[in-house]
């Protein structure tokens, strides 16, 4: 990535978390530009925003400014060890308050659009339905509407693994013993033919490194794995809701994604406003580094389309 980065960090009163917090954002472009900015909420819940740094060709490709930054609990922001296991502190309220002062420290919650990937879109989406004054676009890339979709999806596809994988996962999950070395390598099987099917770029790699310094969040709200889900996010569904969402919206997800048709197809059924869907033929969870070029295009050219 050689583009030019402008880090910051702004402070982020949560009383609960017992200390100060800050989130640590990073400006790709120039927010006073006059195009409107596109704003990045990764995915985990638990990443960093690496992974989507690819993106900053946006910038370059079509004037347009982004801002990435990392959730509470993760990678450059503060992080709260202590309240690993804590359901009642880690929620989606608290991101979407996160995601607010972000917007009013920069500037722009009078005018921005929104990118969220994976759980990044189940975040993205539950602020969208509130109606946000300065929301202009909506892209949902491989999210979730429903959890329990998302579950049956990838106990689906874990079907296509080695039985002596799927009998290793099982295993585990069953005996609790996720965090073991045996259950991280079959995770991993699956992860490269459903969550990235190239080779892993550093920018995703990197990611994964900070997951696994604090796993907190991820572990907490999330659980063992992406399809043996334990935490408050089992029971998300925003499916009721969608209808609220009155921005255009363009919704991705790979033809080998763990966010199959059948999960993301709420969103385009649902949301009231006019909804462009694009599946990537070559690609799972990842389809920004898998057809990296195609997807920037549709991308860039969503954003700078007639509304």
């Amino acid at each position: 990535m050689s583009h030019n980065l402008i880090d910051g960090e702004v402070s982020f009163d949560v009383p609960a978390a017992g200390k100060p917090c800050t989130t640590h954002y990073r400006i790709s472009g120039d927010l006073k530009s006059g195009k409107t900015p596109l704003v990045v909420l990764h995915g985990g819940p638990g990443c960093t925003h690496d992974y989507l740094l690819n993106l900053v060709t946006l910038t370059s490709s079509h004037g347009i400014p982004l801002v990435f930054y990392d959730q509470l609990g993760n990678g450059q922001s503060t992080h709260l060890p202590d309240k690993n296991g804590d359901t009642s502190f880690w929620t989606i309220q608290l991101f979407i308050s996160e995601l607010e002062n972000l917007l009013r420290h920069l500037g722009i919650q009078d005018n921005f659009d929104l990118l969220g990937h994976s759980w990044g879109g189940m975040l993205a989406s539950s602020f969208a339905v509130t109606k946000p004054k300065g929301l202009r676009r909506l892209i949902l890339a491989s999210s979730i509407g429903r959890m329990k979709d998302w579950v049956a999806a990838g106990l689906r596809l874990q079907k296509h693994l080695p039985q002596d994988v799927q009998d290793t996962i099982t295993k585990h999950e069953a005996e609790g013993t996720t965090s073991s070395k045996e259950y991280e390598e079959a995770i991993g099987v699956f992860y490269s033919k459903f969550l990235c099917r190239i080779e892993f770029p550093e920018i995703l790699l990197k990611t994964f490194v900070w997951m696994g310094k604090d796993p907190t969040v991820y572990g907490t709200m999330n659980g063992p794995s992406e399809f043996h889900v334990t935490g408050p996010l089992k029971d998300f569904d925003i499916t009721g809701d969608l209808h609220k969402i009155t921005v255009p919206t363009l919704v991705t997800h790979g033809h080998f994604d763990g966010a199959q048709y059948e999960v993301v197809s709420p969103f385009f059924n649902n949301i009231s406003a006019k909804v462009r869907w694009v599946t990537f033929a070559e690609s799972s969870h990842m389809p920004h580094l898998e057809e990296e070029e195609r997807y920037l295009g549709i991308l860039g050219d969503f954003l700078q389309g007639d509304l």
